[in-house]
């Protein structure tokens, strides 16, 4: 039995997976653990990895497609030339193993390269050595042939 993609509307990501499920389908809405700066802080919130996408698991001859279109919070089903697009099995088992792998790895870790985003260092790549707070980190910057050990804003920097 194939998957296939279901765009739900706009910040409605549970509540197509909610009304989907209560119909008896086979979801998958993966989500993963982001840290983000708001406010000036740094937060981890959980985030859809696929921001407005979510799968669902069906059988071409179920009744449910009919009512696809008006579950609350579905826009529509992904597809090509007015078919839906089969996903394979192994295209979902691949995301779920990632998603397990990135939801082990966490946030940027000590020792990872990020690139600086902000300040008189934008552009420069940088090791990530700690944070300190919640809005400032300590990274490592080799400028002028020299290391320096430099503290920026936590959301001044990003992985590569």
């Amino acid at each position: 039995m194939p998957w296939y993609a279901i765009q739900h509307k706009p910040g409605q990501g549970n509540r197509a997976l909610e009304n989907l499920q209560n119909q008896q389908a086979t979801c998958f809405y993966p989500k993963i653990q982001v840290e983000k700066v708001q406010g000036g802080k740094r937060i981890r919130k959980t985030e859809p990895l696929f921001p407005g996408y979510l799968f669902i698991r069906i059988d071409a001859s179920n009744p449910l497609w009919g009512k696809l279109r008006s579950t609350r919070g579905v826009l529509r089903v992904v597809g090509f030339a007015n078919r839906p697009a089969a996903i394979d099995d192994e295209v979902i088992s691949q995301i779920k193993e990632s998603l397990d792998a990135v939801s082990e790895q966490g946030g940027i870790r000590p020792g990872q390269t990020v690139e600086i985003q902000e300040g008189p260092f934008k552009g420069l790549s940088a090791v990530f050595e700690k944070y300190q707070g919640d809005e400032r980190a300590i990274v490592l910057i080799e400028f002028l042939n020299r290391k320096h050990t430099v503290k920026i804003g936590s959301g001044s920097f990003r992985l590569p």
